[in-house]
């Protein structure tokens, strides 16, 4: 079995959805440059509790700390927007709000990986990543 992906963000966002789905308080799964921003941001949104990155030189690990020993998961959802077969663009005007503020999008812009919000205030467009409430 290979464990290489055509779209490793959202097979990142299908082992955490598992994760809680079963109760496990953390994940672990190949490591990239993208899916370690996307965690951080989540990390910084107060989504889930930290990201780990393995220091091996050749098939470095990234272990997600979802939630404490004994508590629920802050993530309610987690949906990949933009797909390989059908990337979501938008423009800073068009960068929608997910359930009236209490979620989160992640926005990959020129600047770099970032949420809406901070996409809004630097009014700067981009592909739609993901979003999580």
């Amino acid at each position: 079995m290979s464990t290489t992906s055509t779209d490793p963000i959202a097979d990142m966002f299908t082992r955490i959805r598992n994760a809680i789905a079963v109760r496990k308080n953390e994940v672990t799964l190949p490591h990239s440059k993208v899916k370690e921003a996307v965690a951080r941001l989540l990390a910084d949104s107060n989504f889930i509790d930290g990201v780990k990155v393995g220091d091996q030189k050749i098939g470095k690990t990234m272990t997600v700390t979802i939630n404490p020993e004994g508590t629920n998961a802050r993530i309610t959802e987690i949906t990949r927007l933009s797909k390989p077969g059908r990337r979501y663009y938008v423009n800073s005007q068009e960068i929608p709000t997910v359930k009236r503020g209490r979620g989160i999008v992640i926005v990959s812009t020129s600047k770099g990986l970032m949420t809406g919000v901070q996409a809004k205030s630097e009014k700067v467009g981009g592909e739609l990543i993901c979003k999580v409430y």
